[in-house]
């Protein structure tokens, strides 16, 4: 019971800020862009933006990848030690949560920012 209660109370806690209304991000973003056409910068601020968060999360891919053959090459070259393949096994674990951390970020910002490009 105790489980169930601390997983609303953390749901409410992480899902409630999204409810904000999106009128004062669009505003934020409206000025923003005033302040860019001013400055005398081509591109709109959330292009960048999703330039700077492409590149992050293809970063983060080419760092799974990594991962994900060294761990491989370390199960394969264990010889049969224990403590190899369950390290192994661990990273690759780790990589793959880590990965689906990454495309659960890419999913929501994505969702974010296509909502506020409107």
């Amino acid at each position: 019971m105790k489980k169930f209660l601390f997983t609303i109370l953390f749901g409410l806690m992480i899902f409630t800020p999204l409810t904000v209304s999106t009128a004062g991000i669009a505003d934020a973003l409206g000025n923003l862009g005033k302040v860019n056409e001013k400055a005398g910068l081509e591109d709109e601020i959330q292009t960048s933006i999703g330039t700077v968060i492409s590149t992050a999360l293809s970063l983060l891919g080419t760092i799974f990848f990594g991962l994900m053959i060294y761990a491989g090459i370390l199960w394969m070259t264990a010889q049969g030690k224990e403590e190899k393949v369950e390290k192994a096994k661990d990273i690759i674990i780790a990589a793959i949560i880590g990965l689906a951390i990454t495309m659960s970020a890419y999913a929501i910002t994505f969702f974010v920012t296509s909502k506020l490009g409107g």
